[in-house]
């Protein structure tokens, strides 16, 4: 593999893909010589045009629905289906035939994600496709236009940054990174997405970042997205004179964001033609849904624009003849997103849940409260003690506080186009920070809210080579293995467990750790399940420590994998003496290694959702 000469970095959003690259070679220090590729993507059947931003669509057309050579690109003449644009339009028109939020599906532990399940409500002969294949097939479309771009520095030798939400547990990340590698992302590393919005805003500073912070900041960054709600905790250090930034929290996955708030435009707008005697079916409803979802990003990026058309087909229908026509206007969407998302909240609100039906479709499991703003009082009071053992922050927050104090706020995610709600997620912020006599967050200006998580992805790689300013992060939680107790066969009752930390908060990519001198049976030859857990707020403990007991809230089950390990010879069933080693790989993902007491065996169990592991 040559060597890289671009830091390529790219965001897989729900909604949108971006890709930046920064020049390693013409960079130097803080001065960076960065860019954003112009995606070629069809924009209607034989048209293609390079965008900044490619929406993160799929469109399965029927075989007889266009002609030779509409979905032909500058690289094929051999794709049957449309990614970007095109397909996020036609799609509106014909939801049936379109994928959207994989990257929602790909974090649903409920489902099989290597499945074939999207469009998910999609009648038996439409094709589909698995959450996995989705996510390959965007990055297969960044990496050909790249190709295209730059073909005397090919996508495969370049150092590549794909980003994910702070919140992906351990199986989504694997997932992931399985998709990049699949796609050529041969040196690949994964950048939790609100990290990258903070070095897109250090990078585009050009050194000034170090005056608009100081020592004592702890910067909450909000990240809204298309498909998720992410927060994270940045604290400032001084070391040695120098500013040092630490990531010391993130919250936990919550699926709500701008499909959220698609629906919510939907039915918002389906009222008002129910209202009018239109009556909308299922199919309708969800045509609807798309293209409010283009309504409102239209109305988001340009406030001169009042009011956005919308055209809805009747059944069976062609999209002028018979249609249904309305509008989504600054107004409803206003109304429905500040109120329905960001309402105003006590820092004692929590999210509320309700009662649920025994029976449900098959789905995302969206967050059950929309209000973004409770949400994050619950993240803000759940992370009191984030700094309390940080050097520079013992002591600064009161004993009486109700949560962690920020002192700087830092927007990601499109939802924030709109100074409304910026200003009413600020505002709420500030007013319990009022409460406890804090002094009030400041805004940190200067984001760009399309590219900032690309652009800082990229930067971020270029950052890792020596350059720059880098926020120590490493694990987002801490992480466990469920260890079963030996007892005697008592009647409904389960043997107890207990929860061996593998690795704590904050271990650093690329480590490992051996768990103790302690041995533990591994049962070979048979199926089996290994159970994990992970906790934010646990940071006192260390690789090895055995847990008899904790707080229902402490930690929190993930998913479960069921395998069975090569017996090697050994008779089915039998336990195994062995030792445990840790590892944080390079992307960020996971593994755990059993080593047999005497032997040269080694078995493998990654945090994948694989179904396997191996030797």
């Amino acid at each position: 593999m040559s060597e890289a000469r671009f830091s390529i970095g790219i965001d897989l959003g729900t909604t949108h893909c971006a890709l930046s690259y920064v020049d390693i070679g013409g960079s130097d220090g803080e001065q960076v010589s960065q860019q954003v590729l112009a995606i070629p993507q069809l924009t209607a059947p034989g048209s293609v045009e390079a965008r900044g931003l490619l929406p993160s669509f799929i469109y399965l057309p029927h075989a007889s629905e266009l002609a030779a050579g509409d979905l032909d690109l500058p690289w094929t003449a051999e794709q049957e289906y449309a990614v970007g644009e095109m397909a996020r339009s036609r799609g509106a028109a014909t939801p049936i035939r379109l994928v959207s939020s994989a990257k929602s599906w790909l974090c649903h532990a409920g489902v099989d994600r290597r499945a074939a399940i999207l469009p998910n409500d999609a009648p038996p002969e439409v094709a589909r496709l698995s959450p996995l294949e989705a996510s390959l097939r965007y990055l297969a479309h960044l990496r050909a236009a790249w190709d295209e771009a730059q073909p005397a520095a090919p996508f495969a030798d370049q150092e590549i940054v794909v980003t994910i939400p702070a919140s992906f547990d351990p199986a989504a990340r694997e997932l992931t990174a399985e998709a990049a590698k699949a796609a050529g992302c041969g040196r690949m590393i994964l950048l939790e997405e609100p990290q990258a919005a903070l070095y897109s805003w250090i990078q585009k500073s050009a050194g000034g970042w170090r005056k608009q912070v100081r020592p004592g900041d702890i910067i909450l960054v909000v990240d809204v997205g298309g498909g998720t709600s992410d927060f994270s905790l940045i604290a400032v250090l001084e070391r040695d004179g120098k500013l040092e930034l630490h990531r010391v929290a993130v919250g936990e996955h919550i699926l709500l964001g701008g499909d959220n708030m698609d629906l919510a435009l939907a039915y918002a707008v389906a009222a008002k033609l129910s209202a009018q005697g239109h009556k909308l079916d299922a199919w309708q409803l969800r045509a609807l849904t798309h293209a409010c979802r283009s309504a409102k990003e239209t109305l988001l990026g340009d406030p001169a624009i009042a009011a956005v058309p919308l055209v809805i087909a009747s059944r069976g229908a062609k999209l002028i003849g018979g249609s249904i026509r309305s509008e989504l206007t600054r107004e409803e969407l206003t109304a429905t997103l500040l109120e329905g998302f960001f309402p105003r909240a006590a820092i004692a609100d929590r999210p509320q849940g309700r009662g649920r039906a025994g029976l449900t479709q098959l789905g995302l499991p969206y967050a059950q409260d929309a209000a973004v703003t409770r949400h994050l009082a619950a993240f803000l009071a759940r992370q009191r003690a984030a700094t309390a053992d940080l050097d520079g922050f013992v002591g600064q927050l009161p004993d009486d506080a109700s949560f962690l104090h920020p002192t700087a706020v830092l927007f990601n995610g499109g939802v924030f186009k709109s100074d409304l709600l910026a200003e009413r997620t600020l505002t709420t912020i500030n007013s319990w920070l009022v409460g406890e006599n804090a002094p009030l967050a400041r805004l940190l200006e200067g984001a760009d809210l399309d590219l900032a998580v690309a652009r800082g992805a990229a930067y971020y790689g270029y950052v890792r080579r020596g350059q720059g300013v880098r926020i120590r992060g490493g694990t987002a939680r801490s992480y466990y293995v469920a260890v079963e107790s030996v007892m005697p066969a008592v009647p409904g009752l389960q043997p107890p467990v207990q929860a061996l930390c593998l690795a704590p908060f904050g271990m650093e990519e690329g480590t490992e750790a051996a768990l103790s001198t302690q041995e533990f049976g591994l049962v070979v030859g048979e199926q089996v399940r290994f159970r994990f857990f992970g906790s934010s707020v646990r940071r006192q403990d260390e690789v090895g420590t055995l847990l008899e007991d904790w707080e229902p809230d402490e930690l929190q089950e993930l998913d479960e994998i069921q395998t069975t390990l090569p017996s090697e010879g050994r008779a089915a069933g039998e336990v195994v003496r062995v030792k445990l080693h840790a590892r944080v790989t390079e992307a960020g993902t996971l593994e755990l290694e059993a080593l047999p007491h005497g032997g040269d065996e080694c078995w493998k169990v990654e945090f994948d959702v694989r179904g396997g592991a191996g030797d």
